[in-house]
This record gives C-alpha cells, structure tokens and sequence, in this order.
C-alpha cells in the first residue's frame, strides 16, 4: 500500500482523486466556555503555558556547531503523453511502486531519502542529513536518478517550477483529514490556500541551528537566514506563470505564501536577541489549523481558536504535547524551526538546479568569512526596508514583495546577491573537493545575477516565443 511504502502517514494518505472536499460540517465548532471544557484522560498531563514556551523553545533550536546539511526538492509530475492533463492515479502508483526502496526501515530511497506525496500530486524527496554540503549534493542526486528513472518508465516527467505553468485543472489527491481540514481553513480566506497546496513547489534547504555563541551563535544564523531570503526569492525566482498565463510576478509562488493566514506564514515580531522566545510566542498565537480526532470524525478546527486559546481552556478538550508537536507542523514561515532551520522560500528549480540555492546557503551559513560578507551585503536591504519596527513582516515586507515581482531586476536585490555568490564563491574556493560544485555555483551566477536575470525570465521568454507548450525539460538522469 502506498502509505506503507513511503512510511510517512500523516503526509501520505491514499491516492483518491477528487474536485471537492468531502462533506464536513459547514460551520466550525464554537469554542465552549472554559468551565465546560472536560478534563484530560487520566494519566495526561495538562499542558500550560509556560510548559509549552519551554517545550518549544527547547525542542526546535538544537544547539550544536553546524554538521548537518539536508535539502527537500519538490516536483511536479507531468504526463509526456497528454502534459495538460492530471497524471492518472494508477500510473502515478506504478512508478511510486517500482522504486528501489530499502535502508533500515524498508521505506528509504539508496542514499536514505524519503518521498512523500503532497495534496496536489506533487512529489517531494526529503534527503537524509548528511556530514557537509558536498556528502548532501552526492547523495541526494544518487536517490533523484532512481526517483526520475522509475517515473521515466511510466512515461511521467519530473517538472522544476514554483508553480505549475501548465493550464491543467488543479485537484486535491490527498483525502487525509489533515488535508480536507486544511482544505477548509484556507479556503476560508480566498483560493491561495488551495493555490499553495495543489499548484505550487519548492527547494528547501535544511541546516543545524548553530551553538549558543560564537561566530555560530543561533541568533545570529537565525537573522542572516531570514536577510538573506529575499535575494534567494530573486536570485531563483521561477513561477511566473499559472494556469498557463504569466502573472506579473517573478515568484507568483511567493505572492501566494504572502497572501496567505498572516499568524502562520509571516515571519516572528522581532526577537531582541533571543529567537526560541520569540519562537514560542508565534506558536503559540498561531490559530489551530485542525483537531485530530477518532477516524471518521473531521479535523476541522474552531474558527480563530490559537494553540493559546486551547491551552487555556477555548477547546473541546485540553490539549496534550502531541497536539503542540502537531501543531507546529502546520506552521509556514519563511525559515521554520525544526531544531534545525529549514529555509522555505526557494521556487522549484529546474534539472538539478537545486543544487545552486543549497549550496549557496550552505556556504554562506556555516562558512564564517562568508557568513561575515554576506551580512554586510544584506544589512543595507534590512535598512532600507523596515526604517522602524512597525513595518510589515517577511514576506509581505517591501523588499520581499520587490523579490517576487522584479526578481533580479530590482538593482538593490542583485547588487546584494552578486556579493553573495562573490562571498560562497570563495568559501566553495576553500572547501576541499567542491571544484565542480564551485564551477556550477558560477555558470549560474553569469546566466542570471550577473545579467539581471532569473530563470522565471526563461519561462516567460519561451512563453513569448510561443515555445512554453509543454513542461520545461529535466535534466536527464
């Protein structure tokens, strides 16, 4: 069964392909009085506040020196036969069936890479941590040679883009009451809930939270992550087109993420200093997207009910850990928290050009000297930006809005991020082994930065050519 296979319940549910949600309550539950509220299950300890402060602020910041390199690339899946129309569930089952699945638990790919299906038939490929940034590239290209030959002999292309250019109905496949409540919350405030999850794909990029101080300190990773994600919205810009018409955006998936519930995609308020604080006041005051409860029964959640809300008493019952640690999966920021950072707002590339954002970020976060150029390159964007505290957070912040709408095209954007691929350039230069890595890192940084250029730019060059009738080609295997 597929579920089994790729081992990831909760993000893997049954193929069943369907236009509309299933029939679910049409009003969400009205939080009861407090009084009202049962007590937990014998045996449950009632979770507060301050337990939930410490617990996040503990579990989501590991501190360590930085090690470990992950990377998560999503894909659309095409037919070459008929690429406007959805990929039959059966032949999206064979090719999910033939892959050469093994490791420890039977359900990894050769290197350890784990596949899940997301809600709209897209499929990403989580790959393993791995001891540096050259050991990640490596195997997660080994597990992508498997993934696209096995798609290949069911006649299905691997398709790199932040959204699907293609004019193709758009459906959810999932049918795992995480996903129908989802469906509803978002659906809720307008169709780019519904737009993110069947119509949009990404690269992220995972590294280790950092040590307490020290040129690592996690505050400070912490910050030049979140300054450097408009250049990486820019520099890799590439879903200009939806539904097969351009949008007039460089990132149209950005602009999706930035219009999307505000309490679980925007970035935390400052955090002075200390980011697990700050942290564990966004998780906490983020609104509950759905309540697991016995199969059968709807996830669906009360209206505007935040995870802090629930712990004092605005729920159906009270909430347990389990119900925090799930919570926290259901939150979008630009760069998540997972004890690790998982920077989240990289379009899909096309081929193999994940490769250039993870090494790029990799580069500029672990390596000192360049952590250091690349800070000085982004300060003046933060500056300019939010001249006080009160301006709009990340990603609905003027520099971000300028990165998905003018891509490389904005001078200030491509000014910081020629300075932070001159800054990885010279750490790849220092890193042993790296040479062919390097040389990639360039070719790119002269096709696009250096010519003011992203690849949403290809996309919308061949679209006036009258050339973009099918997907973007892959690289081959």
């Amino acid at each position: 069964m597929l579920r089994s296979r790729l081992g990831r319940v909760d993000r893997a549910a049954i193929v069943i392909p369907r236009t509309v949600s299933p029939v679910i309550p049409t009003s969400r539950t009205t939080p009861p009085d407090r009084q009202s509220t049962p007590p937990p299950p014998p045996g449950v300890t009632p979770l507060t506040e301050s337990g939930a402060r410490s617990h996040v602020s503990g579990v989501c910041f590991k501190i360590g020196p930085p090690r470990l390199v992950g990377v998560e690339v999503e894909w659309f899946v095409h037919d070459n036969r008929c690429p406007t129309r959805p990929v039959e569930p059966e032949l999206l089952h064979a090719a999910l069936e033939s892959l050469p699945l093994g490791g420890p638990d039977g359900t990894s790919l050769p290197s350890g890479s784990r596949l899940t299906l997301e809600p709209g038939g897209q499929v990403e490929l989580s790959s393993p941590p791995a001891t540096g940034l050259l050991a990640c590239v490596e195997e997660t290209r080994r597990d992508l040679t498997a993934l696209r030959n096995a798609f290949a002999a069911q006649g299905l292309r691997l398709t790199g883009t932040g959204t699907d250019p293609l004019a193709r109905p758009r459906r959810m496949v999932l049918d795992h009451p995480r996903y129908v409540a989802m469906e509803r919350f978002f659906d809720s405030a307008g169709p780019w809930g519904r737009i993110m999850m069947t119509g949009t794909a990404s690269v992220q990029v995972c590294l280790d939270a950092g040590e307490a101080d020290g040129p690592h300190a996690v505050g400070h990773r912490w910050r030049l992550a979140h300054l450097l994600g408009p250049v990486l919205v820019a520099a890799f810009a590439n879903s200009p087109i939806l539904d097969g018409s351009p949008t007039g955006h460089r990132s149209t998936r950005q602009v999706v993420w930035s219009r999307m519930d505000p309490t679980r995609t925007l970035a935390p308020e400052p955090d002075h200093g200390d980011p697990r604080e700050a942290w564990a006041r966004y998780v906490l005051d983020a609104e509950v997207l759905c309540v697991r409860r016995p199969e059968g029964l709807p996830w669906t959640a009360p209206a505007g009910l935040t995870f802090r809300d629930w712990i004092r008493g605005g729920g159906e019952r009270p909430p347990t850990l389990d119900d925090l640690e799930y919570h926290r999966t259901t939150l979008f920021p630009p760069v998540r928290p997972r004890g690790h950072l998982e920077l989240r707002m990289i379009d899909a590339q096309p081929g193999d050009g994940w490769v250039v954002p993870t090494a790029l970020v990799t580069t500029l976060l672990d390596d000192p000297v360049a952590a250091d150029a690349a800070l000085s390159a982004l300060e003046p964007l933060e500056s300019s930006d939010r001249p006080g505290t009160d301006g709009p957070r990340a990603p609905r912040s003027d520099v971000w809005r300028r990165a998905a709408t003018l891509a490389m095209a904005d001078p200030e954007l491509r000014r910081a991020a020629l300075a932070c691929f001159a800054a990885a350039d010279a750490a790849l230069g220092r890193l042993p082994g790296a040479g062919r890595l390097r040389a990639t890192v360039a070719e790119f940084a002269e096709r696009y930065p250096v010519r003011g250029r992203c690849p949403a730019d290809d996309q919308l060059d061949a679209l006036r050519s009258g050339t973009l009738r099918t997907p973007p080609e892959e690289a081959a295997p």
